[in-house]
């Protein structure tokens, strides 16, 4: 940390005057880390912690609130925005036309305000002489290292428009699976959340009558009943105390899993979890056998390949085992063996992969893995959900149905001893 910290105080701005920066960055192996730079500008921060081996994600000036650049997912701009951009880029390009030409009419036709202004960015600094991917770089919220990384391929084999249709597809696939799986994440959490406002509701507005009613019988309630009305009390007399624990709750959970250690332990209980551990496997089986072939295919080399998919990995404990993998594909050895010994890639994948990697065919196997899993996670997401939904009725109905019968078991008892 300190080597890197006075090594980068060294850096000359690149323009203008210079000013204090402070940065946070990843290392390789995914770890942060923090320190100041003096330097002209942000590009100049930026290109010096990549020239350190480190992946910035936050660059600010020392005392200013906004953040200048890098934070991933917070650009504003939506992956189906990028999406139609590259796709409309592809066929442009694939047409003849220049780049610069390209990059005028796409900044004209966005609507996206944020996007527009991204695209005369990059179509300014490739007229002032940049390459493509290198103006790309400095837009790392909207394009990630994925993209930008195959553009750069594309440039330099002179296949700019099939990398595009590539990239265009893979992202196609990718938000398609990935509205999968969030879909079927998210369904139980609605139904749960319904189900407690619903019962809720019932405490507090409702049982309250009853309990006055049940109040004037002058008799003793029936133990259902009786259940109910302690709850409805109990909740209306901390109901403040419980909202401030689940919001305290909630506050400790994304703290945690701020935390690096606390996103890696939380990342591999998921994956032994029952229900969904199976799916986000599969689906990240998915997610890095695309990104790995797709990237092969475009003649990214397998390091920065791998690096690039760990990044995008979406896992800690899955980004940590294709760091290893990396590592010992940079001693030498072949891919296959280190997959298996992280023990989260099935075998059956680890050996198509072995396959392929020997056959000189590993990109087309990829593809294939990543197609025969896309199915996989279309069938475990169909199962989970033909599962929950009936659990879910079963449980918001029995707590409906249970608090009716509570409720009307004294009118019950009271009209059976008046006959």
């Amino acid at each position: 940390m300190a080597t890197a910290q006075t090594a980068t105080k060294q850096t000359p701005a690149s323009k203008g005057d210079k000013q204090i920066w402070l940065w946070e960055a990843k290392t390789k192996a995914g770890e942060v880390k923090k320190g100041e730079m003096e330097a002209g500008d942000a590009t100049a921060v930026d290109a010096r912690l990549k020239s350190l081996g480190l992946t910035p994600t936050k660059v600010k000036k020392k005392g200013a609130l906004d953040m200048n650049i890098q934070l991933p997912g917070m650009s504003g701009v939506a992956q189906k925005d990028v999406l139609i951009f590259t796709r409309q880029f592809a066929t442009m390009i694939d047409a003849g036309l220049p780049l610069v030409q390209c990059l005028e009419i796409l900044g004209s036709q966005t609507e996206h305000p944020t996007l527009k202004k991204v695209i005369f960015a990059i179509k300014g600094k490739v007229e002032g002489g940049s390459t493509f991917s290198d103006a790309l770089k400095d837009h790392p919220k909207v394009f990630d290292e994925l993209f930008v990384q195959l553009c750069a391929a594309g440039e330099v084999g002179g296949i700019l428009d099939t990398i595009l249709n590539r990239l265009a597809i893979y992202k196609e696939k990718a938000e398609k699976l990935k509205s999968k799986v969030k879909g079927a994440m998210v369904y139980p959490g609605i139904v749960l959340c319904v189900a407690f406002g619903v019962t809720a509701l019932l405490l507090l507005k409702v049982t309250p009558v009853f309990a006055k009613m049940f109040a004037d019988f002058g008799s003793a309630l029936p133990g259902p009943t009786q259940v109910v009305v302690d709850a409805s009390e109990w909740l209306q007399k901390y109901i403040l105390h419980l909202i401030a624990g689940v919001i305290a709750i909630v506050v400790g959970f994304i703290s945690f899993y701020r935390n690096p250690k606390g996103r890696e332990l939380w990342d591999a209980f998921v994956l032994k979890t029952p229900m969904f551990g199976p799916l986000i496997r599969k689906f990240a089986v998915a997610r890095f056998t695309r990104t790995l072939g797709t990237m092969i295919s475009s003649g990214v080399p397998i390091l920065d390949a791998l690096d690039v998919t760990a990044k995008t990995a979406g896992n800690r404990s899955i980004e940590k085992g294709i760091y290893y993998v990396r590592s010992k594909i940079a001693e030498g050895k072949n891919i296959a063996g280190p997959l298996l010994e992280t023990k989260v890639f099935p075998a059956m994948v680890v050996q198509m992969i072995g396959v392929g990697e020997a056959t000189g065919a590993m990109d087309q196997m990829l593809g294939k893995i990543a197609d025969f899993y896309d199915d996989e996670v279309d069938a475990a997401v169909g199962s989970l959900t033909s599962m929950i939904e009936p659990v879910m009725m079963v449980f918001l109905g029995g707590m409906v149905g249970g608090f009716l019968v509570a409720m009307y078991l004294p009118i019950f008892s009271i009209a059976s001893a008046i006959k």
